[in-house]
């Protein structure tokens, strides 16, 4: 099965484990995977900004 190319907030939020409250924290900090807003004002993360934010965050680890 392919993964989604867009990703929803909720779906974003399963992945990495964290609380609405405590993303939009860190998104405010300039430290969460880059959102994008639709036409309707839902919000979306590319898969390919989730992995790279993920790998940052890995890198930052080290």
């Amino acid at each position: 099965m392919t993964r989604p190319q867009m990703l929803k907030l909720r779906e974003v939020l399963e992945e990495i484990d964290m609380s609405r409250a405590a993303f939009y924290r860190m998104r405010a900090r300039g430290q969460a995977p880059r959102m994008r807003k639709l036409p309707n004002g839902q919000l979306r993360v590319r898969r390919q900004d989730l992995d790279a934010w993920w790998d940052r965050c890995e890198q930052n680890a080290a």
